[in-house]
């Protein structure tokens, strides 16, 4: 694992094994937590402030999107948000691989998105090796609140996913899911 000439920060956007208090990662990290602070603590009133934060400390944002404080992430830029999305209190987006969330999506309360992942050997575990998959939201999907989404995850557009539920695999389009672990119980019309 370690003849790799590769920066940490390069192994972990790839997808590949990765030690994450490299210096440059703990940078991002310490960048993203300055902002998720900033954004934590403002005015809720100030709209277009908070807008600017979320601008900065995302990868993307778009326009009519809300994300209520708290809102937790790893990094930031590795977060995309469509289009009219919103987030209710507590958002978590552990976003060590890319987090892709798409248009007109609605997330209750202390839902969180889990891209990272760790060996399960425990020497490399405990050498503290990890990686992560990445998860991707489709559009018009609705996660009640308490959901946890795992690593690799897609969740296929308009698809519902019960409060409570732990989704470790894919979801198709069209669906409603629930459970831990999340099954689908019957399609949408």
């Amino acid at each position: 694992m370690t003849d790799d000439p590769r920066s940490m920060r390069d192994r972990m956007l790839a997808g590949d094994l990765y030690i994450a208090d490299d210096p440059q990662l703990a940078a991002d990290s310490t960048r993203a937590q300055s902002l998720t602070h900033r954004y934590n603590t403002m005015d809720p009133t100030d709209g277009a402030a908070r807008r600017a934060v979320l601008e900065e400390l995302l990868g993307a944002f778009g326009p009519g999107s809300e994300i209520r404080a708290p809102f937790h992430c790893d990094y930031g830029h590795q977060t995309t948000v469509g289009s009219r999305t919103f987030a209710n209190f507590g958002l978590v987006c552990l976003d060590v691989a890319r987090i892709t969330i798409g248009d007109d999506v609605q997330m209750g309360p202390n839902v969180q998105l889990l891209t990272a992942t760790h060996p399960l050997e425990p020497g490399p575990r405990r050498d503290k090796w990890e990686s992560a998959e990445p998860i991707v939201i489709g559009d018009n999907v609705w996660l009640g609140g308490g959901v946890i989404v795992c690593p690799g995850v897609t969740i296929g557009a308009n698809t519902v996913v019960g409060a409570g539920s732990v989704v470790i695999r894919d979801l198709p389009a069209d669906v409603v899911a629930v459970g831990s672990p999340a099954r689908v119980v019957r399609p949408l019309p």
